[in-house]
């Protein structure tokens, strides 16, 4: 471990070689699936950080990850593996304490949506990444689907459909309890400071990344929210139930964020002057263009290789292939969470909070 650590700083790391990633955090469930997806990919986990010594067994037995990679205190981790990016899997509310560690390393990072619990700590990461001169990532499930990629070819690309009139989001499960999330997820997710709210910070970013995308990172000009708690005896402390309008000067979003979904799903509907676009999931998409006599269900192209996975993007971002752009972007994101907080202001007060215009 030694001799590697010397030699990776007396000789730079060629693109050949694979990219040295350290992991921040392990309370987000994500965490799993991101592994598993980078055992596949050429990249090395060379560090990984979080205070709980107990999800640093749980861990190393489930991926066959040497103990000796887990480490207690972030900053230690990072000088002592000497990682090309951070990938942050804590809870939302210590994104910001993350992206200043690693900005002082000048280190690429990203983090699992959302970006922030709030402006105040959204702005703390833009400041620090804007300092440092590093990219900021923010991964949604939903930036892979090759049915929201195919949107932006047809509704975006192709002007015969005209403008955007109508968003309609829905994201969402049965609730993290009756889907089983580990108790170290739970526990922040179900604390409206640590998440920010329930569903309507946990699923109701979904939409709210996704319009600001198609918007072309245009700010609403009012956000109005009502949100319900179904099932307090599970959730006594956050909402499970959110419903955001999102208003913009010539189109409306309508933002469903669910615990209560009798299934999972991510689905998005965009409704353009003279035709639409409905993902269904990743894979599926209905569309009916103006020449159309009935709805079509088209063939999805793939997604390039570098923007197929979180893994790969991180990877390309790192590396200098991609700077991070539309829904991964921490411009995107700084609007996502204005339009969070904002509809947290209105589901607390009872009314529309305008936003103002810069």
């Amino acid at each position: 471990m030694r001799l590697l650590l010397l030699a990776t700083l007396l000789f730079p790391v060629s693109a050949a070689e694979p990219l040295r990633l350290a992991i921040a955090g392990l309370t987000h469930g994500h965490a799993a699936g991101f592994l598993r997806n980078a055992q596949g990919k050429d990249v090395v986990i060379a560090g990984i950080y979080d205070p709980d010594p107990a999800l640093h067994k749980s861990y190393a037995s489930r991926f066959h990850l040497d103990p000796a990679i887990f480490y207690t205190d972030l900053n230690v981790m990072l000088d002592k593996v000497k990682p090309e990016a951070v990938a942050a899997f804590s809870s939302t509310y210590d994104h910001p304490v993350i992206v200043e560690a690693a900005a002082r390393r000048r280190l690429p990072v990203m983090m699992e949506k959302p970006l922030a619990v709030s402006m105040d700590h959204a702005s703390r990461i833009q400041r620090a990444a804007r300092e440092a001169g590093i990219p900021v990532v923010v991964n949604y499930e939903t930036t892979w689907y090759r049915s929201h990629a195919a949107i932006w070819k047809y509704i975006k690309a192709q002007s015969s459909f005209g403008p955007i009139r109508k968003m309609v989001a829905m994201d969402g499960h049965e609730g993290p309890r009756e889907i089983g999330v580990g108790p170290e997820f739970f526990s922040w997710l179900t604390d409206p400071v640590k998440n920010g709210a329930g569903a309507l910070f946990d699923f109701g970013c979904y939409g709210a990344n996704l319009m600001t995308w198609l918007m072309d990172n245009q700010r609403p000009l009012a956000v109005t929210a009502v949100t319900r708690q179904f099932k307090p005896s599970i959730y006594p402390k956050v909402d499970d139930e959110a419903n955001v309008l999102v208003e913009y000067p010539g189109a409306i979003g309508i933002i469903q964020g669910s615990w209560n979904w009798p299934y999972s799903r991510k689905d998005f509907e965009v409704y353009a002057q003279k035709g639409y676009a409905n993902a269904i999931g990743g894979n599926t998409l209905r569309l009916r263009r103006p020449e159309d006599k009935v709805e079509q269900t088209p063939a999805l192209d793939p997604l390039p290789a570098d923007e197929s996975d979180s893994v790969s993007y991180l990877t390309a971002v790192a590396r200098g292939r991609l700077k991070p752009t539309g829904l991964s972007s921490l411009e995107n994101n700084l609007i996502v969470t204005e339009i969070l907080e904002a509809a947290r202001e209105s589901a607390r007060t009872h009314r529309s909070i305008r936003l103002a215009q810069h």
